[in-house]
């Protein structure tokens, strides 16, 4: 393995969330706010006991969408093993009756929740009086929340490892989710396009209609389309 420098990624990762003097950072990252199938998921990570041997595993650690699946796999059975965690789905009912937004924030929210209350369990124990912070990847705070404060980070799964931690754990248990989907709707192509609406994804939609995992509200634009060039066909 490349030895590690000062001006690694790696280190700069780490070095982001260590800038937060005194607080002991979790970090949480969205999956699946864009596709028009299937829920969202959100993870929460912290780095409860940073070493270097735990830096040098993680060296490839990125942005999930930098990372090549064989890559993301690899950081996500590290990061599970070695952090403190938590991944959440809210799924297709309730990001039609509150959107995508809240519903994303809400998957965060909980995702954080249950891994401040670890990790603040796991300081105890250990003899320490820590304070915690939250990095939020994007430009938005998790809303009612008041366990500990909080920061919004733009680009946050590039910049904190923490944020990117999450970022890997979110996107690979939601692609999972998404090839299990795809066993039982495999016309959709979910394997491949992970819900997004790719023009096979489109065309399928046109054919077989759409399943309880998708989300009509992403669809509108796509059926008032198809509505229009009937009614403009009907004229002729």
């Amino acid at each position: 393995m490349e030895e590690l420098t000062k001006d690694s990624h790696i280190i700069k990762l780490f070095a982001f969330d260590v800038y937060y003097k005194n607080h002991m950072i979790i970090g949480t990252d969205e999956a699946g706010r864009g596709p028009a199938a299937g829920g969202v998921f959100a993870s929460a990570v912290c780095f409860h006991k940073r070493s270097r041997a735990l830096i040098e595993k993680l060296s490839i650690l990125n942005d999930s969408k930098q990372l090549s699946k064989k890559k993301r796999e690899t950081l996500y059975d590290i990061i599970k093993e070695e952090t403190i965690n938590h991944t959440v789905c809210v799924g297709v009912d309730e990001i039609e009756k509150i959107n995508i937004l809240n519903a994303s924030l809400k998957a965060m929210k909980l995702a954080v929740e249950d891994v401040l209350k670890r990790a603040s369990l796991a300081e105890t124990l250990d003899g320490n009086m820590t304070k915690f912070m939250v990095l939020v990847d994007g430009n938005k705070m998790i809303k009612d929340f008041d366990m500990c404060s909080q920061r919004w980070v733009v680009k946050g799964d590039s910049k904190s490892a923490s944020i990117a931690a999450a970022s890997i754990l979110a996107k690979v248990t939601r692609d999972r989710y998404m090839e299990e989907l795809d066993e039982k709707y495999p016309q959709y192509g979910w394997a491949k396009n992970a819900g997004y609406l790719t023009k096979e994804h489109l065309a399928a939609i046109d054919k077989y209609g759409l399943t309880e995992f998708h989300r009509p509200s992403f669809l509108r634009k796509h059926f008032e389309k198809l509505k229009e060039e009937k009614e403009q066909l009907s004229l002729f």
